[in-house]
Parts: structure tokens; sequence; C-alpha cells
């Protein structure tokens, strides 16, 4: 049985990268793997991986990609006041639960 994790990230939203090679970088998340409890976030963590031709004329060779990172490593920042923040929740008009910055109150 696989236990699968809350991440506090989602795609689309942008965030700031804590530790690592690419600590202080800011990078849109494109994919969210809450099994694995990693997220990918675009220009970061850039990988070669080696790709086989697989059809005639198709080209193989090095391409370099975005590679996985744990989302504990990253931090949301908010859009209106653009720093990185931890997210509380709160529930809006219409009864929804909703994600909010910590800094500003704001609804992200």
């Amino acid at each position: 049985m696989s236990c699968v994790r809350k991440v506090h990230v989602r795609t689309g939203d942008i965030v700031l990268v804590r530790s690592g090679k690419d600590r202080k970088k800011r990078g849109k998340v494109l994919a969210v793997s809450p099994k694995e409890g990693k997220v990918m976030v675009e220009g970061i963590n850039i990988v070669s991986k080696h790709v086989k031709p697989r059809r005639a004329g198709e080209e193989g060779g090095i391409v370099k990609t975005e590679g996985a990172i744990y989302a504990c490593k990253v931090q949301l920042v908010c859009p209106k006041c653009d720093k990185p923040t931890r997210i509380s929740h709160g529930f809006g008009d219409d009864g929804k639960k909703n994600r909010v910055c910590k800094h500003c109150g704001e609804t992200l």
C-alpha cells in the first residue's frame, strides 16, 4: 500500500528553491508527484538525458531537461507581495477552503 502525501504546491505556482545547487532561483511548477513527494520546476535541476532515436529519421543524442526535486526544498511565492511564504487556509464567501498568504493575507 502506497502512502500519498499532500504537497503544498500545485501545478502553475511560482516557487523559490530553498536548498541545493539552484538555491535562490525561482521557477514555475510544471508537474507535481504527490506519491513521491516531488515537483518539477521550470529551469531548475537541469539534467542531461541520453535519448535513443525511436523512428527512422529521428535524431538521438543528449537532451537537457528538468529533473524532479523534493517538494520540501521549494517554497511558494505570493503573486501579490512577491515574497516566499508559508500558506494558511481560510474559507471564502462561497464556503470553499482557500490557500492564504501568511504575509499579506491574499488568497492564492
